[in-house]
């Protein structure tokens, strides 16, 4: 008889066809409620049922709002001397090159009228291009690059721009069910001028296949914001023999702002 696989932990996990006809249900019942009149639903849902762990990690009863500590309203206080240049450049931060597609990713962060956000801090963090983070709960056989850390930081201009050097993120394996792999994604975390302020969000890339099986990405049901999450691959950024461009902009209100982790109200 020939080998037969070994059994694991993974093998009574969902299929994706499961997942997918999940998503396609509440994909259709959302148009629906849009075609009917209720608002589109720009902002995920926090009890995503394709999404498994969702169950779990959001709340379950109103939050209670406490007035935050002093030091909390007045930092982090960052500045320019605070921030290295080669912060923003994760292709150089090692003791040798990084193994992947060079990438630049630029845009600029923006407040629901178009206005710049000046001075913010922006931090970067992703899987290397195998889809690999370096942390200890990452243990998928993917390897790790030791010239590349995955993490980057640089501050807005006067325009509310920012731009990061890096590689291109491979997708990764994830546990919500079998078979089952994140599209390739940036994180960002963004700073205001207090430290109640941060909001986090994902970038990903143009035409990625995996977009349709991601309950992660699918729990924005409104197509348009989802849309919003989505770089553009910009020639005039790509350069010569050297690396690919992509334009990423964020803003931080109003009816087209970025979907952001879940974040207090008040």
């Amino acid at each position: 008889m020939g080998a037969q696989n070994p059994s694991g932990p993974d093998d009574a996990a969902e299929s994706q066809q499961t997942l997918s006809a999940e998503i396609e249900a509440i994909e259709t019942e959302h148009r629906n409620a849009v075609a009917a009149g209720t608002p589109a639903e720009t902002q995920p849902r926090l009890d995503y049922p394709p999404y498994r762990s969702s169950i779990l990690r959001h709340p379950t009863k109103d939050p209670r709002h406490t007035d935050p500590e002093t030091i909390e309203l007045f930092s982090p206080a960052f500045g320019h001397r605070d921030l290295a240049n080669l912060e923003s450049d994760l292709t150089v931060q090692a003791g040798g090159e990084p193994i992947g597609e060079r990438i630049k990713v630029t845009g600029r962060v923006l407040d629901g009228n178009g206005h710049p956000v000046r001075n913010q801090l922006v931090e970067i963090w992703q899987a290397n291009s195998a889809g690999r983070y370096i942390h200890k709960r990452d243990q998928h056989p993917a390897p790790i690059d030791p010239n590349f850390t995955g993490v980057g930081r640089t501050l807005t201009g006067d325009d509310g721009s920012y731009s990061f050097t890096t590689i291109k993120p491979g997708p990764y394996p994830w546990k919500n069910h079998h078979n089952a792999w994140r599209p390739a994604h940036i994180h960002f975390s963004l700073f205001g001028s207090e430290f109640t302020q941060r909001m986090i969000t994902q970038m990903y890339f143009p035409g990625d296949p995996l977009f349709s099986l991601d309950p992660i990405y699918q729990s924005i049901t409104d197509q348009s914001a989802r849309d919003r999450l989505v770089a553009t691959y910009d020639h005039d950024i790509t350069e010569h023999e050297f690396l690919m461009g992509y334009n990423w902009d964020i803003v931080l209100t109003g009816a087209n702002r970025t979907w952001m982790e879940e974040e207090d109200d008040d």
